[in-house]
């Protein structure tokens, strides 16, 4: 046992006397876990736990609940543990990770998602974290961030054989589908409708067309007149696959030119006027388009199983004792 660890064992004990009520022998705190030179204490597990707790005594029913609970409270300490080997690698590779660059990295991401703190604090407790504690496991992330680049990342190598191989065995991921980009304008024609209204909102329709067809601005009478998705951006509705549209409407975007417009097209929802602005075919994307993104999944899924070996090569080689008994005071 090393004078760290007698020192924090020494210390543990001292504050159990201190915390004791007089006459009586009612233990406080613990040490649950032993990971090399540190301890993990029950009044620490308890209090990375109690989220959890909470959430499943809420949604749990209580004939499962017990034992949900001391398996959630294993998978806690396993966590916990890991993480505790993954700060004192971090402190022998000099890795260190200080509280201001916790708070940088929490202010980009309130940031790039437009929150507040409070509004972090609350996604935290959705996930059964204070807001504390969604710091403590940001400052690990960072940690182990740094060593999965200097232990396992930069020893990582991806052949041009393997992107070949991943390419050839997931071809079907990389077909392309035929498509059309169209705009268009949409006049609504509801069911509830009687004939002459319409017959009205026909006749608007066709006024429309004849203005589009003596040169008038597409995007313009689309923001005038659409009441159809895309209306405010001239009814541009991008690409869109095939089968994915209304079958009258698709039937003749595929009969249209590059440029043309449409005659008044009837559906169930009223009735439309399309121009057609592109095309592109069915197809395989080529390697060389999606090269990086194959190498990248390659590198993910190598990194993935590099660092479960490692840990467990860690846990091997670490000093790891558990108490038999840590359970948590009664949820009652």
């Amino acid at each position: 046992m090393t004078v760290k660890l007698v020192w924090k064992v020494l210390c543990l004990g001292m504050a159990i006397l201190l915390w004791a009520v007089p006459g009586q022998a009612e233990i406080v705190d613990r040490i649950v876990a032993v990971v090399n030179e540190d301890v993990i204490t029950l009044s620490e597990m308890n209090d990375a736990f109690d989220p959890y707790r909470q959430r499943i005594v809420s949604t749990v029913q209580e004939k499962d609940r017990e034992k949900i609970l001391d398996e959630a409270r294993a998978t806690m300490l396993g966590k916990m543990i890991d993480n505790l080997l993954i700060e004192q690698e971090a402190r022998k590779a000099g890795i260190i990770v200080k509280d201001d660059e916790v708070m940088e990295v929490i202010n980009n991401i309130m940031d790039r998602r437009n929150l507040t703190m409070k509004d972090l604090a609350a996604l935290a407790e959705k996930e059964g974290m204070t807001l504390d504690a969604y710091r403590k496991e940001m400052k690990i992330q960072i940690a182990r961030s740094r060593l999965v680049m200097r232990e396992i990342k930069s020893k990582i190598t991806v052949s041009e054989e393997e992107i070949g191989e991943y390419y050839r065995r997931n071809l079907l991921n990389y077909e392309g589908k035929e498509a059309v980009r169209i705009k268009q304008i949409l006049i609504t024609s509801p069911e509830t409708l009687d004939e002459k209204a319409r017959k009205r909102r026909l006749s608007e329709t066709e006024a429309i067309r004849q203005r589009l067809l003596g040169g008038e601005p597409f995007e313009v009478l689309a923001a005038t007149y659409s009441q159809g998705p895309a209306a405010s951006s001239g009814g541009d509705l991008g690409f869109i696959d095939k089968g994915s549209m209304l079958p009258e409407v698709e039937a003749m975007a595929y009969k249209l030119a590059r440029g043309e417009i449409s005659p008044i097209i009837e559906s169930s929802i009223g009735f439309h006027i399309i121009k057609v602005v592109d095309k592109r075919g069915a197809g395989v994307k080529p390697i060389a388009s999606v090269r990086e993104e194959i190498k990248a999944k390659i590198e993910n899924e190598k990194m993935e199983k590099k660092y479960d070996e490692w840990i467990e090569e860690l846990r091997k080689k670490s000093h790891i004792e558990i108490k038999s008994d840590v359970a948590e005071p009664s949820e009652g």
